[in-house]
């Protein structure tokens, strides 16, 4: 468990300085990235030295040309108005492979590539072809074990969790997480259906989902969706919104949601009793409701709060791991987020670093409140996960009353 505490003023203000200067600069990455995502190992696996016979030189460049054109063309008609399941897998696939590629050009590139002229072994030539081999194995392993690693049901992760306010009577309270399922163009209705008999086998009271159910509508996902409405809980089953919802008529899937059974937390709690205790169990809309321009959504934590009392325990369901700066400084006890997916495909867990204050697992913040952010129960997009695994999350909520 990490720990942070207040941030001193002038720090506080270049810490902003800082970030506010790379979300300027993010601006520009749907131009640069695509064309470094192939240009990078175009260049490292055939132009670097290793002298291939001509027509393998032309036909590796024009692959990797013809993938830097299909990618951002097929994301765009896949992700944008058109909503074509093939083009979005196409264009997924590409990004998740490109990056993975990327990723390893750069560092087998350099570092293998310099120690093998440390030691000497080969030619120049030689040593060009070894790096170019080297990368294409590493990314077609990779690339295999992360597609099996994504698609695969998650790992239960467990956790006890201790909340000093919590009363004896709901000592051992059993909290189920999942989060970003992202039901999408992939078909997963029957991984989904296996997700809920896990989380059905692990006999919660409490199941919370806390956003990104999907990529598309409610009517346009409900088969995916559908099984979410055989999971039990002994108290209740909680939801709120995430922010892929705000990219697909919100309102849909949280009315698909209470019909199935769940409770759409939209800033607002309830109680659950247990043992002449009380835990109050809030939710708010996700931090981008506001700007979706729906009416009544936004992130109100203060009408969530409303009307609990605020000597009880409280149980924060936030999608985004940031909302916890309002957490601390209201006194929540536990936020539980997801959002971040651990990074889904290393290392881009570093880009998630600059807009969120936690990327998985138990962290403190402020003199009371725990945050716990898990990696996500689904995908989003490329249908890998490299050194991310996906989880379902069971937290055992402790009181040192217990």
């Amino acid at each position: 468990m990490t720990a942070t505490g207040n941030t001193p003023p002038a720090e506080g203000e270049a810490q902003a300085t800082r970030q506010s200067r790379l979300h300027r600069l993010m601006r520009y990455v749907p131009l640069i990235a695509p064309v470094l995502l192939w240009a990078v190992p175009c260049w490292v696996l055939l132009h670097s030295g290793q002298h291939w016979p001509l027509p393998v030189t032309l036909i590796g460049t024009a692959l990797f040309a013809v993938g830097l054109i299909c990618m951002p063309f097929a994301m765009v008609r896949g992700h944008g108005r058109r909503q074509q399941d093939r083009a979005a897998i196409l264009g997924d696939t590409l990004l998740g492979s490109s990056w993975v590629l990327f990723t390893w050009s750069v560092l087998l590139g350099v570092f293998l590539r310099l120690g093998l002229t440390l030691a000497g072994i080969g030619q120049s030539q030689d040593r060009a072809r070894i790096v170019t081999w080297a990368v294409v194995g590493m990314t077609a392993v990779l690339l295999g074990w992360g597609y099996a690693e994504a698609r695969r049901v998650p790992r239960v992760r467990r956790l006890d969790v201790q909340l000093p306010r919590l009363g004896a009577g709901l000592d051992g309270i059993r909290v189920v997480l999942i989060t970003d399922t992202h039901y999408g163009p992939l078909d997963r209705a029957h991984w989904s259906a296996r997700v809920c008999e896990t989380v059905n086998a692990l006999e919660a009271d409490l199941v919370c989902h806390t956003g990104d159910i999907a990529d598309g509508t409610a009517a346009r996902r409900r088969a995916q969706a559908a099984p979410l409405g055989t999971v039990r809980a002994a108290r209740a089953r909680v939801y709120v919104t995430g922010n892929h919802e705000y990219y697909s008529e919100a309102q849909g899937w949280v009315d698909l949601m209470d019909e199935l059974g769940w409770e759409p937390l939209r800033n607002r709690h309830l109680l659950l009793e247990r043992g002449g205790d009380t835990l109050v169990v809030a939710g708010v809309d996700d931090v981008t409701a506001e700007s979706s321009g729906l009416a009544g959504h936004r992130a109100h934590l203060a009408g969530a709060l409303n009307g609990a009392d605020p000597d009880l325990p409280v149980l924060l369901l936030a999608h985004q791991p940031k909302f916890v700066d309002r957490a601390a400084a209201a006194g929540i006890d536990l936020q539980l987020s997801g959002h971040t997916h651990g990074g889904q495909i290393w290392p881009f867990h570093h880009l998630v670093h600059i807009d969120q204050p936690a990327l998985a697992g138990l962290s403190r913040h402020g003199t009371r409140t725990l945050l716990y952010t898990s990696r996500g129960t689904g995908f989003w997009g490329p249908p890998f996960r490299v050194f991310a695994p996906s989880e379902i999350t069971l937290l055992v909520l402790r009181s040192p009353r217990g």
